[in-house]
């Protein structure tokens, strides 16, 4: 059928299934009322940062065992596709907000860098043996403090938790858009 090529991909669903495990678990008021993180736009952004991170984080290692190419069917294109949802998500808000068509690009390029940057620094403090890299990471970004604060160590104790259970997730679980994170009030 010739429409058929006009069809979203069958991993869409999927994909917003993802996606909307992470904004749900980055809107759990315990990080709000327990963790210090501020409740506000900022926040949340910053939130739904740290957990599409670790998703995608977990995603690419996937991708690395299977030796596949970023272009092929699976995790690399799913992580491209959760990523691109998540700036489609923040433009619809950004325009929500009433920010102008002109100014749009210009904060989607700011979300962007700081998306990036902070996806380096949590992966380098995930990957690095220094418990403390992590909790200033968290620090300074989730919680705008500069080195750590009393409630860094349990943001980050509950970061960790998050990646290593995401380790142990199997792939199907992942791809076919099912993540569980652990509960933030444990921490």
């Amino acid at each position: 059928m010739i429409l058929s090529v006009f069809r979203r991909g069958r991993h869409h669903h999927n994909i917003r299934a993802l996606y909307g495990a992470i904004v749900a678990q980055a809107r759990s008021m315990t990080f709000y009322t327990r963790h210090g993180v501020a409740d506000s736009l900022d926040g949340r952004f910053e939130l739904i940062v740290l957990h599409l991170v670790l998703v995608l984080r977990r995603l690419s290692r996937e991708q690395e065992a299977r030796a596949q190419p970023a272009t092929a069917p699976g995790s690399g294109r799913i992580g491209q596709q959760l990523f691109d949802l998540f700036c489609r998500d923040l433009d619809d808000n950004l325009r929500e907000m009433g920010v102008g068509d002109l100014a749009v690009p210009r904060e989607m390029r700011k979300f962007g860098e700081a998306f990036y940057g902070r996806q380096a620094a949590y992966g380098a403090a995930l990957d690095a043996a220094d418990e403390e890299a992590l909790e200033k990471a968290l620090a300074r970004n989730i919680l705008g403090i500069v080195g750590t604060g009393e409630n860094a160590a349990p943001l980050a104790r509950y970061a960790r938790t998050a990646a290593e259970q995401l380790d142990g997730e199997a792939d199907d679980e992942l791809l076919a858009g099912r993540v569980v994170f652990p509960d933030p009030e444990s921490f």
